[in-house]
């Protein structure tokens, strides 16, 4: 599912200008046919970097194997973006982070989250390019 999620993930063009960086960290159910039910946003550094992975779980219907005694189980699943730093015009790119981290608008939770029985999955990793 790691290359599933590193290939279907398209990196948002506001993602790409405003060069943003950061977590997301979502908690989903899938039922037994495998199709995601339910999506839970844990946290996310900014909203921007939401939606591509709403969508890509969205895609992800009919993958997921869960355990032969549960009707639906629940999995946790982080996202980490970063840009490719650029051969050229380092400074550049150290002020866009530095914009782009002052400037975010994160998703907390405000209250306790029960997890129950859940499968934390290894964090997808997402690399892209920035313009030089």
């Amino acid at each position: 599912m790691i290359a599933f999620f590193k290939d279907s993930l398209k990196v948002s063009p506001e993602i790409i200008q405003k060069q943003l960086t950061g977590t997301v960290i979502f908690k989903f159910s899938a039922d037994a046919k495998g199709n995601v039910t339910k999506i839970v946003i844990y946290y996310a550094d900014d909203t921007s970097l939401v939606g591509p992975v709403i969508d890509v779980l969205k895609k992800s219907n009919h993958n997921w194997a869960i355990p032969d005694d549960e009707k639906s189980h629940d999995f946790i699943i982080p996202f980490c973006y970063r840009f490719n730093l650029p051969v050229t015009n380092k400074k550049l790119a150290a002020k866009a982070l530095y914009d782009s981290y002052s400037s975010r608008t994160p998703i907390i939770a405000g209250n306790q989250i029960p997890l129950d029985m859940a499968t934390l999955l290894p964090v997808i990793q997402i690399n892209y390019d920035i313009k030089q």
